[in-house]
């Protein structure tokens, strides 16, 4: 088969490590790149010619056009690429409002495109291995996960734009709430927030710091949290947890991990495995299991198999339908979740 001519627009840190999956698979002939501002890129990435803009780019006729910009121009970007004819990679979140994200999957449906949204842990063999474990666990769940990330620098700035259009409890909360609904498959009823403005450096309408809560019709609980910049602790800043009434499963992080070093926002390193189950003299039946995730993918590792998830897509024309509908079901929790935070209330799903 012809490689699929691609385009990529958006060059930041997300952008640019799918750019070099594109450019290490043959099944991928990048024609193009799109970004605003010069930047920097890989010797592999930096022979491809830029492009002024989409509208020039569409006119080299791509076979997918791949978008890692700001949250706020995700349905614009993809659905002029799907109505020129092409395939679609979208990076999470799908779009900045749930009304936006339907109005993607419509054009994918109507235009007969493929949409990838990039939901990079589900295609992490680790993670994968998580939520087979507490799914086998069984319901009710307690589902407790956060990603609070100590940025300062370039990693601060880049926060400090995305706060712009996108909190933190959206950004990063759709993939571990898309995990959460994942391992459960209960209905979220009800959804609440909170969060705090901590720095000057934003707007007073924005925060860099959110947590949300989210309630399911099985009994299931979920939490998650949020929060970027020079004031965030170093302390728990990586939970991933889930318990239920025959134990619990966990994601233990290797000593010094930093929440700045993007592989710690993917990595597990071990999964522990707890068994609830008593003897007659209250002890515990069976030990914590322990199994090492020592030769797990890095994050290009993870970009490049979610590129290869995209060929695989095309080309055997998978049916996306679930994968697109869980990305909005997703995204209208977080959505909900922020709604909440700023109305101070609880929101029914």
């Amino acid at each position: 088969m012809q490689p699929l001519r691609t385009l990529v627009i958006g060059l930041g840190q997300m952008g640019r490590s799918h750019a070099l999956a594109y450019a290490r698979n043959p099944g991928f002939d990048v024609i193009g790149l799109v970004n605003r501002t010069e930047v920097t890129l890989p010797e592999e990435v930096s022979r491809y010619p830029r492009l002024d803009g989409l509208e020039v780019g569409l006119a080299l006729k791509p076979d997918l056009v791949s978008i890692a910009t700001y949250t706020d121009s995700h349905a614009n970007l993809a659905i002029a690429a799907m109505e020129a004819g092409a395939h679609v990679f979208v990076e999470k979140p799908l779009a900045a409002n749930a009304l936006d994200a339907r109005r993607v999957v419509d054009a994918a449906k109507a235009n007969g495109r493929k949409l990838v949204i990039g939901y990079i842990l589900r295609h992490h063999p680790s993670w994968i291995e998580f939520i087979r474990l507490a799914r086998e666990l069984g319901p009710p769940f307690v589902m407790r996960m956060n990603l609070n990330q100590q940025s300062s620098g370039p990693a601060w700035e880049i926060h400090k734009t995305l706060m712009e259009t996108t909190s933190p409890i959206v950004d990063c909360g759709v993939h571990y709430l898309d995990v959460m609904c994942q391992i459960t498959d209960a209905r979220p009823t009800q959804v609440r927030g909170m969060g705090l403005r901590m720095t000057d450096e934003i707007d007073p309408a924005q925060v860099n710091y959110g947590h949300l809560q989210v309630l399911f019709d099985d009994g299931s609980v979920g939490w998650y949290e949020a929060g970027w910049g020079p004031m965030m602790s170093e302390t728990a800043f990586f939970v991933k947890d889930v318990m239920s009434p025959n134990g619990s499963v966990s994601i233990v992080m290797h000593e010094g991990a930093k929440s700045a070093d993007v592989d710690t926002h993917t990595k597990t390193s071990t999964i522990r495995l707890h068994h609830a189950a008593l003897d007659a003299a209250g002890q515990f039946v069976k030990a914590d299991e322990l199994f090492s995730m020592a030769d797990e993918p890095g994050h290009q590792d993870l970009c490049e198999r979610e590129q290869a998830f995209v060929l695989k897509a095309i080309r055997e024309d998978l049916d996306l339908t679930k994968h697109m509908e869980d990305a909005v079901k997703s995204l209208e929790i977080a959505l909900a979740a922020d709604r909440s935070m700023r109305e101070r209330r609880a929101i029914d799903l």
